[in-house]
């Protein structure tokens, strides 16, 4: 069985993202930003990444706090894992919504530097990053720097956290486009029986 975890584009929204942007080289760069991506900040995205064991843990009871090491349970997780954090945004607020922007929570910087210890691929997230304001580029810089990448944006995490402790593949697909920070991605958990 396959849940599809991106978020669907219809080209209204597109435009109404587009127009909000003044700078047209801007608007272009931000396109890579849209809907469900993948932030490369500037690396190789290696096709070793484009399929990964998938763990998944549910984090809404963080709220819009910090999601900290006591919602994750590390010893669950693998080298080479994509680990997918389900807060519920996507589902309480609709894409790029006053509240969708501003009522997430964020990842613990002690959590992103245990992750990234792990060697995993991807960090997966139903809400628009794992830190607010200024520290959102930092966090996905830290990430990249550690070839660990982070998905943003994804849909449906609800639906997969029926499959909690099942064994499940999650496909990556980010567009090859050159000079990009983010990759508009495709992205698709595989349950496994």
């Amino acid at each position: 069985m396959k849940i599809d975890l991106s978020y669907h584009l219809d080209a209204d929204t597109i435009k109404k993202l587009a127009a909000k942007i003044s700078d047209r080289d801007k608007a272009l760069s931000s396109a890579g930003h849209f809907g469900t991506h993948f932030d490369v900040m500037g690396k190789q995205f290696s096709l070793d990444y484009t399929e990964s064991r998938g763990v998944i843990f549910d984090v809404r009871g963080a709220g819009t706090g910090e999601i900290g090491l006591n919602l994750v349970d590390l010893s669950l997780v693998q080298e080479g894992d994509f680990v997918l954090l389900y807060t519920a945004v996507s589902e309480k607020y609709a894409y790029q919504s006053d509240e969708y922007n501003t009522l997430f929570p964020q990842l613990s910087w002690e959590l992103i530097e245990a992750l990234t210890d792990k060697h995993i691929h991807v960090i997966g997230i139903d809400m628009r990053g794992v830190r607010q304001g200024a520290e959102h580029g930092k966090a996905d810089n830290f990430c990249a720097e550690r070839g660990v990448f982070i998905v943003e944006n994804l849909v449906n995490l609800g639906q997969l956290l029926r499959y909690q402790g099942q064994n499940f593949i999650v496909h990556l697909y980010p567009l090859p486009l050159e000079g990009f920070s983010g990759l508009p991605s495709r992205v698709v958990a595989e349950i496994a029986g």
